[in-house]
Formats: C-alpha cells, structure tokens, sequence
C-alpha cells in the first residue's frame, strides 16, 4: 500500500505524542532517571571534593562543576531505555500487532516510540542544567554550550532508545530490554564520565579510551569548563549523531525481520 507522505508524518506525530505522554503520566518511570544522577553528583562533590588537586584533573571550581556533563549523560542513558521498554510492551499486549493490522506506516511505529524518549533525554539534560545552576555550576560556552547539551540529550536518547529497540523488537519482551540496564550502568562507570582520563591507568584506563560515552562526556565537559571549540562541539554533537545513525540500521533491519515473521 503506497501511502502519502503527509498520511505518514500525521501518524508519526500521533504515535510520538502517545509516547510522550505515556512517558509523563507514569511518574515511577520519569522520577528515578531524573532524582538519581542529581543523588549521585550531589553524592560525588560531597566524597571527591578534594581530587579536584590532584594531578591531571582540569581546573574546575569544584567537582561538581566537573560533573556536570556526567550528571547530564547518566540521566539521558537510564531514560532512554523507558521507550524501548514500552515498545516491547506494546509488542506482549497485542497493540503492535493491532498497529501492523491498520494502515499505519511501519518505521513509524518505531520512531514514534523513539520521538518521546528523545524529547525525554532532551528535557532531561536542561532540567539537569538549570538544578546545578544555583550551586554555581554553569556552562562557559553560554547560550551555545546551553543549546548544544540539550541538543546531545536529545540525540543520545534517539541513539540509546534505538539501540535498546533492537533487543525489544528482537525479543518482544519488556524485561529483556530492562535486563540491558546494568550493560549501560557499567559503561558509564568504565568512562570518564566522573573522573579524567588523565588520571586514569591500567585496564580501566584503557577501556575508556575506547568507550564512545568517554568522548561524549568530555566534549560537554569542555563547552562547561572551557567554552566553545570545533573540538568540543564535535565531541558533543557528532559522536552520538554517528552512534545514532548506526543504531537506527540496526533497529530498522530488525524491525524489517520482525515484519517478515508476519
């Protein structure tokens, strides 16, 4: 069935709204992806005050200055696995099914899921911002640095929720993609999201030259420390654009073999 262009952008933007607002109206998904990373920073400036001395950490005002994009990125991870999750659920209620059965577009139905985590980690990464700003913890890149974040929320949450929509559509199964959590929990914490590389050494050191989330972090790092670069902006924006173009073929080619068990 050929559909027109303007019948697929009006069932997109119908699914994304009824994923937005399943997002907000469940508030023991939206709250601990919101209260725990500020529960983490606030526990980090308390207990790592003091390494801002050591050798090879950049010079911040204090921890939590340092922790700001690391605040930002862990939020946008946990929330980001809420959509997928809520994608296999619709697959185990039968509401996919009753999707395919309709002349619905079918990259829509995942996208749609994709749209409301998306704008999730976006709002997730200003809310972040404005909470540290009164304990003095602001970004030097200004009203650029500001959007940029956001804007990388908002991506890193596209990249991430596809990513986890592979394993929903792979397995239909809402504890599936929930049994992914503790792999985004570990590499988080094998980054350098909380403390500098440069302070790093051994495996650990080694594996975070390799984490893609290491570069991510630093790149909002630096627009909050340093200001705006070509470096920085790269490391903000195009990581986890490249990370996101990569987990939508996957999540497309598995929504393609899903299709065809049909």
């Amino acid at each position: 069935m050929r559909r027109r262009p303007a019948d697929t952008a009006r069932q997109l933007v119908a699914l994304s709204r009824r994923s937005t607002l399943a997002i907000f109206r469940q508030p023991a998904l939206v709250g601990p992806s919101m209260i725990f990373p500020l529960f983490f920073a606030a526990l980090g400036s308390s207990a790592f005050s003091r390494a801002i001395s050591l050798p090879g950490f950049p010079k911040v005002d204090s921890y939590l200055q340092f922790t700001l994009a690391g605040t930002v990125i862990q939020g946008v991870l946990f929330g980001s696995v809420t959509g997928a999750a809520a994608l296999a659920t619709d697959i185990q209620d039968g509401f996919f099914d009753r999707l395919l059965a309709a002349p619905t577009s079918r990259t829509s139905i995942l996208f749609g899921r994709l749209a409301g985590s998306s704008l999730f980690g976006a709002m997730q990464a200003l809310v972040f911002l404005l909470a540290l700003l009164p304990f003095g913890v602001y970004v030097e890149a200004g009203v650029v640095g500001y959007l940029s974040i956001v804007v990388a929320g908002f991506v890193t949450a596209f990249a991430v929720g596809a990513l986890m929509s592979v394993v929903a559509l792979k397995t239909g199964s809402a504890e599936a993609v929930q049994g992914t959590f503790p792999v985004l929990f570990i590499l988080l914490f094998l980054s350098s999201a909380f403390f500098p590389r440069e302070t790093m050494s051994g495996v650990y050191r080694r594996i975070a030259d390799f984490n893609p989330i290491s570069y991510m972090v630093e790149g909002q790092r630096s627009l909050a420390i340093d200001g705006v670069s070509a470096t920085a902006m790269a490391q903000t924006l195009a990581i986890p654009v490249g990370i996101a173009i990569l987990t939508t073929l996957l999540a497309l080619r598995q929504l393609s073999a899903r299709l065809a068990q049909r």
